[in-house]
């Protein structure tokens, strides 16, 4: 009895539910197992989702009842060769299940859905072979679309780059797109031309890519074509002389690489570019390009691919190869002679970057350039296809528009939506008709046209060089080799379509039809070699696991686990880096100074927030201790066979030294050249601690170690000389600095100085340049821990309550101004000039100024002034309400404002202080695993998110005079004199009901306190019309720039917060909190005074503001 037709949809109304994001969770763990440090787009999963329901309806069809049913469905419907490594997997993962080793997709939720799908039960062991050849298929695509997004250094697989990658590979092109209607590839953006002028550091980026590119196909050559060549020597006795040096040049490009690396990862932060010429003169001085002389001498001999050839029709030979998989032995004839050519085209892309950049650096290259000369004499006949091969990759797009331009009757899709890559393009003969035909070769499409050259035009024909005749899908065909036949064809090869339909065409010369099978062979098989190298290049990484020395001896050699690390849950940096939620304070050093990879982010954060964990001398022992490796022990086996004389460690212990002792000393030297970079305060404080740091880095030895070392040391010497020679004003600007304005006392009055008599400008200039020194004085460990409130504040913030002791007082001055003015026009006057300091604050972007003019006018003895604010001009109330508004909603006005401005400004210090004090309080110190305390580094990359907000505005100061009489008369202010905080309180109210008495009708009357003129000046500068909002910029700024991302607004967010990853400017919005009042956590541990008022400053309009500072008791106007 025949089976009823197949008719489950799985996009219909009432399916669908069922079935979409029901893998989508699963995929994501898919996508870690083959690209751990790539993260995924939801849409992009999505996507493979529907492509993988594709499959299951596709083996569903045969209405499968056992596993050999659903085996015969594949080998029937996939594409060869992925349909054997899905049978594998799925094999496997049979055995796996038996053992209870679960598959990534979840088969407990797709095996009842199937019994939905088929309607019928099915055997769960049917089920998991199903599943597993799905769980294949999307590991595919995520591995190959994780290799482009790499290739084109993203971090981050969308759903366009996986459409991109797929149309590059013809097997999954075969079983996802059965016509030519469904391929769309979104179109590519073109490639900057080679006018556009790029940054060295740029170049450098993208120079380092193509090495890794080009270390790839090293890969290639070696294990996937030279392993069957070195591991059937009987067959093959001349490995040597086909490969030649091979295995040497691989060193090289490692060790290049490597350096490169290195040199990127420790050039300062203020520096240019990374002078990776150095690498190249290091390795030639030793010699090390010297492989590349004798590969090109022997790979370019006149007789080397007649060797070659002889090789392979050895009798056996073709069988062997043909054994490896289907299309090797093709391969290998076609593919690998053009493979062997690389390394000398890429020893030419050497030679070419260098002679670049041989202008600007010229001294420091030209060894390096001499040096390559006479390494590589023989290889230029190689340059005119070399050169031909590295400006098609960039130009690809462009030529593929000006060809489809140039071919009359084109129809169908731009050939820019099918293809990614032009190849090549040249004259075949169609063999038969005997016509010659112009073939165009892309990675999609081969298109065959007739030439119209010669031929007469009627007016108004299209002036296209060629005609359409015939195009052939790439995935839709098979390239079969033709031998020759005498009085037929000779140089042939076949063009064989789906419908059994061929084409033949013969090209001029053996070396024309090697140059075409060379491309299309690789075409073809391009991603069954792909899979060969990923799949030897894994199983070499699981046999060749790396011996560490045991953490009895090396502490930082202990295993991760959730006693000792803890990592973010599905969140990961951009370069893909996994982020450190909490651990012991050994495995934040030892992923401080990882060996698989650098995180400088990571270096950052930790540095500007140790000092809530773990001590300066603690770290620096930590630190060397790391640096100091010892070797792993032999084993039993190892120790037999160095008694009998070998040597079994020697190969390892290379590797050792290489991959991890090397990579983890050289950061270890990073991490102090950061520390005495951007935290030698931390030395300043303690000599010792200098000392034995300098002593260290005395004892380091090695020629990698070299210029690291000699980096530190003129690190130390320059900080050291600035500390004796004092702090630098020196600054250039683009123009002169406006001239100081004098009102009633003139320069050297001194005893004169006062609110009404200086000119209200240069008040807030002054005020301004003050505020701004205090600001950027300011270091993130002042701030880290709120060790501004805690009993050694005096010591570890000085600057910070510097800043906060001055805005106090100001604040309490322009108070006390007011409330002694008695006479109210007197008031009114000195309302009125502090008013006007507002304004010239506000064109200042003076926003901590502004904010502590609003805390005045908003305190309580001025607050309740009723009659005095109903004289001020209504101008002027117009500018303090809008100053009032910066305040309001959390600060949303201010923020909104501080993103808009251009730097110098001064932003308002409260708000962060209230952020750092809500995530110090509100976050523990520590988290608990297994009973095990972590440091909960979460926590600290919080505070240094806010931090690195705080240090993005330090860096460009004022074009401002410094008049320093008026400086040092706001510096000594002391509003309070000797009285206490609740006595000073308790005289300003007192005054100001005095002055203004509850419920009055009419004032009393005073006497006039000043005897000068009340009329103020103005804000309008008397020597310069340009208004005090110009200021002129400096062309010289202080070298530290240094940019973090903004606070997180939630919890949900902030889990998920590392360090910047991306540069910022302050024209970027910082965050408004979701509460910037500090009631929100304890102010038990605020016991000092003046810290109290500041924070008071960030809360203006909050009710129980007196419960911050009881004195200033809170009434409104009456």
């Amino acid at each position: 009895m025949q089976a009823a037709p197949f008719q489950y949809d799985f996009y219909s109304e009432e399916n669908a539910p069922k079935w979409r994001g029901l893998l989508v969770p699963s995929l994501n763990k898919v996508r870690h197992q083959v690209h751990p440090k790539l993260s995924s787009q939801q849409e992009a999963l999505q996507y493979i989702e529907g492509l993988i329901l594709v499959l299951l309806n596709t083996l569903c069809q045969a209405q499968p009842r056992t596993v050999q049913d659903v085996e015969e469905r594949v080998q029937r419907s996939f594409p060869h060769p992925i349909e054997k490594w899905a049978i594998a997997d799925a094999q496997a993962a049979i055995e796996k299940r038996k053992r209870r080793n679960p598959l990534a997709l979840p088969v407990d939720k797709i095996h009842p859905l199937l019994k939905e799908v088929l309607g019928y039960k099915i055997d769960h062991q049917v089920s998991v072979y199903i599943v597993a050849v799905l769980e294949y298929i999307s590991a595919d695509i995520l591995k190959l679309a994780g290799n482009y997004v790499r290739n084109i250094r993203h971090y981050e697989i969308s759903q366009q780059d996986i459409t991109v990658a797929m149309c590059a590979d013809k097997v999954l092109m075969d079983m996802f797109h059965q016509v030519e209607e469904d391929i769309s590839v979104f179109p590519l953006d073109e490639e900057p031309s080679a006018a556009e002028e790029q940054m060295y550091y740029d170049l450098v980026k993208a120079f380092m890519a193509e090495v890794r590119q080009y270390l790839r196909d090293l890969n290639l050559i070696i294990k996937v074509f030279r392993e069957p060549f070195a591991s059937n020597t009987m067959l093959f006795s001349d490995v040597e002389n086909i490969f030649s040096r091979i295995v040497d040049i691989h060193e090289v490009t490692v060790k290049l690489l490597g350096l490169i690396e290195d040199t990127v990862e420790m050039t300062d932060e203020g520096s240019p570019h990374p002078l990776v010429g150095s690498c190249f003169e290091d390795l030639a001085e030793e010699l090390a390009f010297d492989p590349y002389e004798t590969y090109a001498q022997d790979i370019l001999r006149s007789g080397f691919h007649d060797h070659f050839l002889s090789q392979l029709s050895k009798p056996g030979a073709a069988l062997y190869l043909q054994s490896i998989c289907e299309g090797f032995k093709e391969a290998v004839q076609y593919v690998l002679p053009r493979l062997l050519l690389t390394p000398v085209y890429h020893c030419l892309h050497y030679f070419e970057i260098l002679k670049a950049k041989k202008q600007e650096k010229k001294k420091k290259l030209e060894t390096s350039i001499s040096l390559l000369k006479k390494c590589i004499p023989t290889v230029h006949s190689a340059c005119r296809f070399y050169s031909q091969q590295m400006k098609g990759k960039h130009l690809a797009i462009k030529k593929m528009n000006e060809i489809q331009r140039n071919i009359d009757g084109w129809e169908g899709k731009d050939i820019g939506q099918c293809c990614n890559e032009f190849i090549m393009e040249g004259t075949l003969t169609r063999v038969g008709a005997k016509h010659e035909r112009h073939i165009f070769l892309f990675d999609g499409l081969m298109i065959c046209c007739k030439s119209n050259h010669g031929q007469p035009r009627l007016p108004g024909a299209s002036a296209a060089e060629y005609r359409l005749k015939e195009k052939f899908f790439m995935r839709k065909v098979q390239i079969n080799d033709k031998d020759d036949k005498e009085g037929e064809y000779r140089h042939a090869f076949e063009i064989i379509l789906k419908d059994g339909n061929s084409v033949v065409f013969a090209a001029k010369s053996a070396e024309e039809k090697n140059g075409w099978m060379a491309a299309l062979i690789s075409l073809q098989y391009r991603s069954t070699l792909e899979r060969m190298l990923d799949t030897a290049m894994l199983q070499e990484e699981k046999e060749e696991q790396m011996r560490l020395p045991g953490a009895e001896v090396y502490r930082f050699a202990q295993p991760d686990s959730e006693e000792n690390v803890v990592f973010e849950e599905n969140v990961q940096s951009k370069s893909g880096i996994p982020i450190i939620k909490a651990g012991t304070v050994l495995k934040l050093i030892e992923r401080l100074t990882f060996h698989m990879y650098a995180d400088p982010n990571f270096v950052r954060t930790f540095l500007t927030t140790y000092r809530s964990f773990c001590k300066s001398q603690e770290l620096l022992d930590l630190l060397m201790e790391r640096f100091d490796i010892p070797e792993p022990k032999p084993t039993e086996a190892d120790q037999m066979a160095m008694e009998n004389g070998d040597q079994p460690l020697s190969a390892e212990l290379k590797r050792f030294r290489k991959e991890f002792v090397q990579p983890v000393q050289l950061r270890v030297l990073n991490v102090c050249r950061h520390w005495v970079e951007h935290h030698f305060y931390d030395f300043e404080r303690d000599a010792q601690l200098l000392r034995q740091l300098e002593e260290f880095i005395g004892m380091v030895r090695g020629k990698a170690m070299r210029k690291w070392v000699e980096s530190i040391t003129k690190i130390i010497q320059r900080k050291k000389q600035a500390q004796a020679n004092g702090p630098s004003h020196n600054i250039t600007f683009e123009s002169s600095p406006p001239s100081i304005e004098w009102h009633l006392c003139k320069a050297g009055q001194t005893d004169q100085f006062d609110l009404m008599t200086l000119h209200p400008i240069e008040i807030a200039r002054q005020l301004t340049l003050l505020e701004s020194d205090f600001y950027r004085a300011v270091q993130p460990s002042e701030l880290v821990g709120s060790v501004w409130t805690k009993e050694d504040k005096e010591i570890n913030s000085p600057n910070l309550l510097r800043m906060i002791r001055h805005t106090t007082n100001l604040t309490l001055w322009f108070e006390k101004c007011i409330v002694e003015a008695e006479n109210v026009e007197e008031r009114v006057a000195v309302i009125s000039r502090i008013i006007e300091i507002l304004q010239v604050f506000q064109e200042l972007n003076n926003f901590n100024g502004v904010l502590e003019v609003v805390s005045a006018m908003n305190s309580s003895p001025v607050y309740r002034l009723d009659h005095t604010f109903e004289q001020i001009p209504s101008r002027q109330r117009k500018i303090l309400e809008e100053a009032h508004e910066l305040s309001e909603d959390h600060y949303k006005k201010y923020l909104a404002k501080l993103r808009s401005i251009n730097p110098p400004c001064v932003p308002f210090f409260g708000i962060y202080l209230t952020n750092i004090l809500k995530t110090e309080e509100g976050n523990p110190d520590f988290l608990k695993r297994h009973g095990k305390e972590l440091i909960n580094f979460s926590k600290r990359r919080k505070v240094a998110e806010i931090t690195g907000e705080i240090q993005q505005y330090q860096n460009q100061p004022y074009c401002l005079r410094v008049e320093n009489d008026i400086q040092k008369f706001f510096e000594n202010l002391n509003p309070m004199e000797d009285m206490t905080e609740k006595e000073f309180a308790d005289y300003l109210f007192n005054k100001s009901l005095e002055i203004e008495p509850r419920n009055a009708r009419t004032l009393p009357r005073f006497p006039k306190k000043y005897s000068c003129p009340l009329k103020s000046p103005g804000v309008r500068p008397s020597t310069v019309r340009q208004g005090t909002m110009r200021h002129p910029t400096p062309l010289q700024n202080e070298p530290r720039k240094i940019s973090y991302s903004r606070i997180p607004d939630s919890e949900t967010e902030s889990s998920a917060a590392s360090a910047p990853n991306s540069p910022r400017t302050p024209l970027t919005p910082p965050p408004a909190s979701t509460c910037v009042t500090v009631f929100s956590v304890s102010l038990c541990s605020l016991t000092d005074s003046d810290t109290i008022f500041y924070l008071s400053v960030s809360c203006l309009h909050h009710a129980s503001v007196s419960c911050v500072c009881e004195s200033l008791a809170c009434s409104g106007r009456r």
